[in-house]
């Protein structure tokens, strides 16, 4: 089968088109034709190896990175945490699911989605895919939508709430806002001037353009502001906060949370009513892996960028 191998750290073209041994599922595996996949910050910065937190984390979370991940290189050579596909096989102890089944899932650290099969295990995040969905539109649900939810619901949003979504145009940021306005929440979007057409199509009550406003300057406070993408600076944290608010960053619970299948469920429930939905920017070929890394690394990215891995 043909898979994107990446040997060691570094630069987009660290990544190959390859051919690989197809693999068997375990008795509790199911095997998966790999419909789309995606290209997300997560999957750039392991590349990279670049964590992402700051100088100062940094410095003290690479030694665990490369513990976790690998040393010189990725241990797992087949990168990609977010898949969408259709069931091929299963393993005989496996009763969830069955062949021809049309599923949705986060790989998280087995990774592995960059490829034409991938296993995973019945007890994975892992359920059937939204019937109102096409491949490429589930597949950044399972990591980009399930982030926003455990962030939200580890804020305690409550309905009525000021909710301000820092990056409110990126894939976590997307999924955000339209999850803080199903919960009944008062949503402030920021992001670049591009994209505030797009930001207020998903429900954002009022625009910020970062470009033009510094959003702690002005007298607003919320009861939340999540930070999808960890740029607000430290000091600047508790400036717009009400005196009970809550600031939450995605990079913060980079690896620290538990991903639920319970949380995928319900947002496949949401999909296929109409009230959750994915924004896609570009979406490339397997065999344009590295452009697709080359964009995302950009950091302009609206939404996500979705790899079809076989039609």
């Amino acid at each position: 089968m043909k898979a994107i191998i990446c040997t060691k750290y570094g630069p987009p073209e660290v990544l190959r088109l390859s051919e690989v041994e197809k693999p068997t599922p375990n008795d509790n595996e199911m095997l998966i034709k790999v419909h789309a996949t995606t290209v997300h910050v997560g999957d750039t910065k392991i590349r990279r190896f670049e964590p992402g937190l700051g100088p100062v984390r940094d410095f003290f979370f690479k030694p665990i990175m490369r513990i976790i991940i690998g040393f010189t290189g990725p241990r797992k050579k087949t990168l990609g945490m977010e898949l969408a596909g259709e069931i091929e096989a299963i393993g005989k102890n496996v009763t969830l699911f069955k062949a021809g089944d049309q599923v949705f899932a986060s790989t998280e650290f087995r990774f592995g989605a960059y490829a034409e099969y991938c296993c995973l295990p019945e007890n994975g995040i892992i359920t059937i895919k939204p019937k109102n969905m096409t491949f490429e539109e589930a597949a950044p649900v399972s990591n980009g939508g399930l982030t926003a939810l455990n962030n939200l619901r580890k804020a305690n949003i409550k309905k009525g709430q000021k909710v301000l979504i820092y990056g409110a145009s990126g894939s976590i940021g997307t999924y955000a806002v339209q999850l803080a306005r199903y919960f009944g929440a008062e949503v402030t979007g920021v992001c670049s001037t591009a994209n505030l057409d797009m930001v207020k199509s998903l429900g954002a009550n009022k625009l910020i353009d970062y470009t033009k406003e510094d959003f702690t300057k002005s007298s607003d406070n919320y009861d939340i502001i999540f930070d999808t993408v960890g740029k607000i600076a430290y000091s600047k944290r508790k400036k717009s906060l009400t005196n009970t608010g809550v600031y939450i960053s995605a990079l913060a619970m980079t690896g620290n949370t538990k991903l639920r299948v319970n949380d995928l469920i319900f947002l496949k429930e949401l999909c296929e009513t109409g009230k959750l939905r994915s924004v896609i920017d570009k979406c490339y070929s397997l065999d344009q892996i590295v452009e697709a890394h080359r964009y995302v690394d950009k950091g302009h990215k609206k939404g996500n960028v979705v790899v079809t891995v076989t039609n």
